[in-house]
């Protein structure tokens, strides 16, 4: 199967390998219903240097049953007696949705969403957007999965409470119809315990399905995610929030303006320090090394036509002379003049020993 390494969205942003990591600040239903919180979010997205912002978008009639609507739903972090008015009580409206995308889309942010039932995509498309995200939940709804793929933009694919082999049933029905495609390796527990992260599945995905894979967090830190950047993750999304203490189940799970800020610099830092594959030395480490690594020097004053020994020699910095590297060549041969105690070994000094091997940093 030929590698699928990136996709391109309208705006012309690319993700995928050997790209710029696409950090994604999940907004999802955080706002709690208020588009002005919505607002003020995005632009603490922005600021904090993210390149996407995402939504979420349902239906209550068209998820739930009569009876799920009606179930009631009375802990600390409901919004409404029953399940049904408790969603309903976290949901904006299209209208307002589109709002928030096109001041999203002003800032220069990447605007999507997550819709979780036929109506909401619908109004999703109605958008116009440029990218579609399918969640976890709804990864194993294949119909509304294939409704996505028809609409002919680019998905990124969550894959949290998924086997493998749903897995494949969801990428089998998106390939259909196009392979503008990326995975995000999950675990949907919230908040999720790092022994359950599994960050080497995002290798093992990308090379079961040739595609792009990131990762999407739900940890309570940073240093999961930012790891991700160096398994070649090429999209890192975690929850946002403007408080952790706020009511509701994915606040805990989120990060605040602060610690987003935090991790976009630290995953830009991540990707900096992989630019370098081969074993290089700099020429700042060389400098450093002239001054920090010894060369060979003589123990004592030795006369010319001595033949030294290792007990003539001993190792000192600064670095002006031969490298202990050349301890067993400088071994063994003659000197041609008389030397001084803590003198540095030059080749020129002696007799019989292998000139053709003189550190270039020292010839």
């Amino acid at each position: 199967m030929k590698e699928k390494t990136h996709i391109t969205l309208r705006s012309g942003v690319e993700i995928g390998k050997n790209r710029s990591c696409f950090v994604v600040a999940e907004i999802g239903n955080n706002h709690q219903g208020d588009v002005e919180r919505a607002r003020t979010m995005i632009d603490r997205v922005a600021e904090a240097g993210a390149q996407g912002v995402k939504f979420q978008k349902r239906c209550t009639e068209a998820l739930l049953t009569k009876e799920g609507q009606a179930a009631p739903y009375t802990g600390c972090n409901s919004f409404g007696p029953t399940y049904g008015e408790h969603r309903d009580a976290l949901e904006l409206d299209i209208d307002a949705i589109a709002g928030l995308k096109a001041y999203a889309e002003s800032l220069g942010l990447v605007f999507f969403a997550s819709a979780w039932d036929e109506p909401s995509l619908e109004q999703i498309l109605s958008l116009d957007v440029e990218l579609l995200k399918i969640s976890s939940a709804e990864l194993v709804n294949l119909p509304l999965v294939r409704k996505y793929a028809l609409a002919k933009i680019p998905i990124i694919l969550s894959t949290g409470m998924s086997s493998l082999e749903e897995i494949d049933a969801a990428v089998e029905t998106i390939r259909a119809v196009h392979d503008d495609l990326i995975l995000l390796h999950c675990n949907s527990t919230y908040p999720c315990p790092e022994e359950q992260i599994g960050l080497p599945v995002i290798e093992s995905l990308r090379e079961r399905y040739a595609l792009p894979v990131g990762y999407s967090g739900h940890e309570r830190g940073l240093a999961p995610s930012v790891a991700s950047v160096a398994f070649k993750a090429c999209v890192v999304e975690r929850h946002f929030t403007m408080d952790k203490t706020m009511k509701g189940t994915d606040h805990q799970a989120s990060l605040e303006p602060e610690q987003l800020r935090d991790m976009v610099t630290m995953i830009r830092e991540v990707e900096r320090s992989m630019q370098v594959c081969g074993k290089k030395v700099f020429p700042e480490e060389q400098a450093a090394a002239k001054k920090l690594r010894k060369c060979i020097v003589f123990s004592r004053d030795l006369p010319a036509g001595h033949v030294l020994k290792e007990s003539d020699l001993t190792t000192r910095c600064p670095r002006v002379g031969v490298t202990p590297v050349h301890w067993s060549e400088v071994v063994g041969a003659t000197l041609n003049r008389a030397v001084q105690h803590e003198e540095p070994v030059q080749w020129d000094y002696l007799v019989a020993a292998k000139n053709d091997c003189v550190d270039a940093a020292t010839s």
